[in-house]
């Protein structure tokens, strides 16, 4: 009895004294609930795309709209899919961190597809699914067609696959204003939108047409259940303006008159055979019509209309777009 209590004394001695060590710091603590970020540029030939990846697993590379705009108008919306997938976002070529082009003859949906093949290529990511909201739609069903191969699963979000009906939606669009907008907005139109105002301003679009246009005209389709309280129609100018205008066109934002204008996949899409998921707003700018025109075309693609939303789907319904997304591209048994 004596021998085992000397031994019982001296394991609740060696108990405290190691509660008194100091605890080491500097070691790292391994954590599920830590996701990484990681961020560089790929050198695409011509060009040098920025990339930011997000958490592991399957990769989901995200394009964003504009185009013009940047990678970073998608966060927070999409982070949540860095959970399950790698997701990587980039910004395309003359738009955001990614190196503008001295010659703007190069910002064409297809240079924007080998740039996307770049990265893919360089971060070694095998067969991806790519995610494209807006004008990134646009540019995904162009990857798509050329390169589906490469891709697991397509989701075109809020987007258009023939400038047509888009330049028909916003004819629409506009013929529902009230005769006060639509009138300040055709005698702007009529006027040029470029070279304006004061020598910092000429490259861009007037506030006024920015207010007229965006805070008026598009407002009430970007927005539904949860508008931001922080939009502002200026801030939605800061963009690649150079690349807007080749791309969209100078004649203002109710008609695309650029080279975008050749965007016509409807004859195209029948021979994509990737899984093909699309969302849209119940009163998307772009307009749920062109959506469903897409899902009749693309072989077993299923649609989504998210409620209550407009263009900015994961901003109105976060919960309900993400778990679209996921359960498309992980379907519960």
């Amino acid at each position: 009895m004596k021998l085992l209590h000397v031994l019982v004394l001296l394991a609740v001695a060696a108990g405290l004294a190691s509660c008194t060590q100091p605890v080491d710091r500097t070691k790292p603590i391994a954590a599920t609930n830590v996701y990484k970020m990681e961020e560089g540029f790929v050198d695409a030939g011509s060009v040098m795309i920025y990339y930011k990846a997000i958490g592991s697993g399957e990769p989901l590379v995200a394009l964003h709209g504009g185009p013009g705009a940047s990678h970073d108008y998608l966060l927070p919306g999409l982070i949540s899919l860095a959970r399950d997938s790698r997701l990587i976002l980039i910004d395309e070529r003359g738009s955001g961190r990614s190196q503008k082009l001295d010659d703007v003859s190069g910002y064409t949906v297809e240079n924007m597809v080998e740039d996307v093949e770049a990265v893919r290529v360089a971060l070694g990511l095998g067969k991806i699914n790519l995610l494209g909201h807006s004008y990134g739609g646009v540019l995904a069903q162009a990857y798509a067609l050329k390169y589906q191969q490469n891709l697991s699963h397509l989701i075109l979000c809020s987007t258009f696959h023939s400038t047509k009906q888009l330049n028909d939606v916003f004819a629409q669009m506009k013929a529902k204003m009230s005769p006060e907008l639509r009138a300040r907005i055709d005698a702007m139109e009529k006027a040029g939108l470029y070279g304006l105002g004061k020598d910092y301003a000429k490259g861009r679009y007037t506030s006024d047409y920015m207010e007229a246009a965006w805070g008026e005209g598009y407002y009430p389709y970007l927005y539904g259940a949860r508008p931001d309280a922080n939009f502002d129609p200026a801030g939605m100018g800061v963009m690649s303006w150079d690349l807007y205008r080749v791309m969209w066109g100078s004649d203002g934002e109710f008609v695309v008159t650029g080279n975008l204008a050749s965007v016509e996949y409807a004859d195209r899409l029948g021979l994509l055979t990737v899984p093909t998921l699309i969302t849209v707003g119940d009163h998307d700018q772009v307009g749920p019509s062109i959506s469903r025109d897409m899902q009749s075309k693309i072989p077993g693609s299923k649609i989504v209309v998210l409620p209550d939303s407009g263009h900015m789907t994961f901003v109105d319904q976060p919960k309900l777009f993400v778990e679209a997304v996921d359960e498309f591209i992980r379907p519960r048994r």
